[in-house]
């Protein structure tokens, strides 16, 4: 079992940063796991944004490439997404994920666990 707590959310004016962090705690070992970012806005599917894998390999999506930076730090059983030159249609609620077969799959089906989100508003 492995619990996720999202944090670094907030509001920021468009053009700005944010870091977002996902701490794990559980049996399991960080390390050997895959884990990604997801967003959900208002009245949208959950949308997927970022994925590292055990070996820190990476993926994004269509929206965060190039401005987004997804990485780990399997010593602190952390990872991070380092958001720049936020756009107002970054708005969401942001979900860190794991998936225990430790890759980084862009379908949210593929992923075992879950945190509760930290909201994340750029305004213009």
């Amino acid at each position: 079992q492995v619990q996720l707590v999202e944090s670094g959310g907030g509001l920021v004016q468009a053009g700005g940063s944010l870091n977002l962090s996902c701490v794990a705690s559980g049996r399991a070992v960080f390390s050997d796991y895959g884990m990604a970012w997801f967003r959900q806005a208002p009245w949208k599917n959950r949308e997927f944004v970022a994925a590292i894998s055990w070996g820190g390999y990476t993926t994004y999506g269509d929206s965060a490439e190039g401005r987004f930076t997804i990485s780990r730090d399997n010593a602190k059983n952390t990872v991070y997404l380092q958001m720049n030159s936020l756009k107002p249609e970054d708005t969401a609620l942001y979900y860190c994920a794991a998936d225990s077969a430790g890759r980084r799959r862009t379908d949210q089906t593929e992923y075992d666990y879950w945190g509760q989100g930290t909201q994340v508003t750029v305004s213009s």
